[in-house]
């Protein structure tokens, strides 16, 4: 049972420092989750060490392992991209160059990059993605004076529902959100991925 537990904080911690990641990527958190990471890597050498007999467990950890390498290896490539001055997106590296290190807070008014596209393929699961796209849109509705943005959960349900909807209408393995200002009207608008 032990194990099982060890799993359990795996799954959750890496959860948790995916939303600390983007927190600290996004300009809310000033230092990157250092602390926590080092407590998830400490926690998964252990897991990797001890002998793991049943099949089902072994499966587990292994996606779960996987899944934070994954992780970690666009975290250092999004670290490594910002210290050289360069914007690290969605898709990978963007030509231009990033604006100076002072990102604003959140609440600040900013035009968002119309680019910058969130990927979705389950709002429940892609927390941060959803969580980094109502900022987003949060600050843009101020920009423009448009009245009060709905709570963070109305809004991901939302995107969930929409997500869900082009996903099985279209065929599609997730969606990419992105932020259009027409008219002084913030919008939605959402790209089939394949």
């Amino acid at each position: 049972m032990a194990l099982q537990d060890d799993l359990d904080r795996i799954d959750v911690m890496t959860r948790q420092l995916q939303v600390k990641w983007e927190l600290f990527f996004n300009g809310a958190e000033k230092k990157p989750p250092s602390e926590l990471q080092t407590q998830l890597e400490t926690l998964i050498k252990r897991v990797s060490n001890s002998e793991i007999r049943n099949n089902g467990e072994r499966f587990r950890f292994q996606g779960l392992s996987a899944r934070y390498t994954t992780f970690n290896e666009l975290w250092q490539k999004k670290l490594r991209a910002r210290e050289e001055g360069r914007l690290y997106g969605m898709h990978g590296l963007k030509a231009e160059k990033m604006p100076p290190p002072q990102r604003p807070a959140l609440g600040v008014a900013f035009k968002p990059d119309a680019a910058e596209e969130f990927r979705v393929a389950d709002a429940r699961r892609d927390t941060a993605a959803v969580r980094a796209l109502y900022e987003r849109f949060v600050a843009e509705r101020r920009r423009v004076g448009e009245g009060q943005a709905p709570a963070f959960e109305a809004f991901q349900a939302l995107i969930g529902k929409q997500a869900e909807k082009i996903r099985s209408e279209k065929g599609a393995q997730a969606v990419d959100f992105r932020l259009e200002t027409k008219d002084g009207k913030v919008s939605l608008k959402a790209k089939v991925v394949k």
